[in-house]
């Protein structure tokens, strides 16, 4: 007997469910064994439902990355960016929160979920903060998103031992001061970009 097309559940609260499967799912299988089919089944619903929800795998997949960055959580915050940043990486995560992260790293090798991380980075992380600090340049800030994303594969991937074994705030303040000085080094054309630095107490 086939599955239910739609639920009992209002649609919202079906497509929200769908959602957190798939960011369950493409946090602990890759891009290509994660099959449409596979997440219907999670959620008890016919694949033509999660079709209907979200276009294509690709389309689920962006959702997926974007609900687990938050990045209207990052934006959102006045104060010094380097240290809102900083923060959020050394964030203690619930048992049960995912981050982007962890969904990144189980598809750097496919060529389609690639393509979308790079879209998502642009446009949900680069493009803000560009906006946000005005003057800074897309490759300045891409740098930012390197450092954060290096600093999570080392913490939270390869677990390595000076940054597992060292105070959070003591990695959280080097980290604002890293992001700090490519915020106030020199931009694309050679001038220097005048910024403030952080409050005291973050450096």
């Amino acid at each position: 007997m086939s599955k239910p097309a739609i639920p009992s559940q209002a649609p919202e609260r079906t497509r929200e469910r769908i959602l957190k499967a798939a960011i369950i799912r493409f946090s602990t299988h890759s891009y290509e064994a994660t099959g449409l089919r596979d997440l219907a089944a999670d959620v008890g619903v016919d694949v033509a439902y999660v079709h209907r929800c979200f276009g294509s795998k690709e389309k689920l997949f962006r959702e997926a990355l974007k609900a687990s960055m938050k990045p209207e959580r990052l934006f959102a915050e006045d104060g010094d960016i380097a240290a809102i940043l900083s923060r959020e990486m050394m964030r203690e995560r619930g048992a049960d929160e995912i981050g982007s992260l962890d969904i990144a790293i189980r598809s750097f090798s496919s060529p389609e979920a690639a393509r979308v991380l790079r879209d998502t980075l642009m446009e949900d992380f680069v493009t803000p903060l560009t906006e946000r600090q005005q003057g800074l340049s897309e490759m300045r800030a891409t740098l930012i998103a390197a450092v954060l994303g290096g600093v999570g594969i080392l913490k939270d991937v390869i677990a390595a031992g000076p940054l597992r074994e060292s105070r959070p705030e003591q990695i959280e303040a080097a980290l604002a001061q890293i992001i700090q000085e490519i915020l106030v080094s020199e931009d694309d054309d050679g001038a220097l970009q005048h910024r403030p630095h952080p409050p005291k107490g973050t450096q």
